[in-house]
């Protein structure tokens, strides 16, 4: 699977441990996220993942930023992009299976490292369920 991660400076911990995760699970990953914890402006990281996502060149996003809440407004301005903001593995899955996120955005101020790994690993293996829930996703994008 092809992953594309960003994160700021409030995330760069949790996207190393994360991006070790998923490699070590074969995953082809891409990191657009600042490498160390100078203060950096968290669009400048989540634009090039919501990027990847939209024109389908990643399979799935994954944000990070201090409160996740403005890495998230960032991807979701993307068309086809379906950023969830995430707090525990149940609210990953939900998002997989109600509302066929693509993109997970963590708050890294409020979980911990390993919150955040088993909140990525639910959410990539998770499936949509359609069905209902569909009708709901369709009506998400402004035509």
């Amino acid at each position: 699977m092809k992953i594309a991660i960003g994160n700021d400076h409030a995330g760069t911990s949790y996207k190393q441990k994360i991006v070790a995760y998923l490699e070590a699970e074969g995953h082809n990953v891409t990191n657009y996220g600042t490498d160390d914890d100078g203060s950096v402006d968290y669009p400048d990281f989540g634009h090039p993942v919501a990027t990847q996502v939209e024109n389908g060149t990643a399979d799935f996003g994954i944000v990070i930023c201090g409160s996740g809440n403005g890495i998230a407004m960032s991807v979701n301005k993307h068309q086809g992009v379906r950023g969830a903001l995430c707090w525990i593995k149940e609210i990953a899955v939900l998002a997989r299976e109600h509302n066929n996120a693509n993109v997970i955005a963590i708050p890294a101020r409020y979980t911990s490292e390993n919150q955040a790994v088993d909140m990525v690993k639910a959410f990539l293996n998770t499936e949509f369920e359609g069905g209902r829930h569909q009708r709901r996703v369709d009506k998400i994008a402004c035509s």
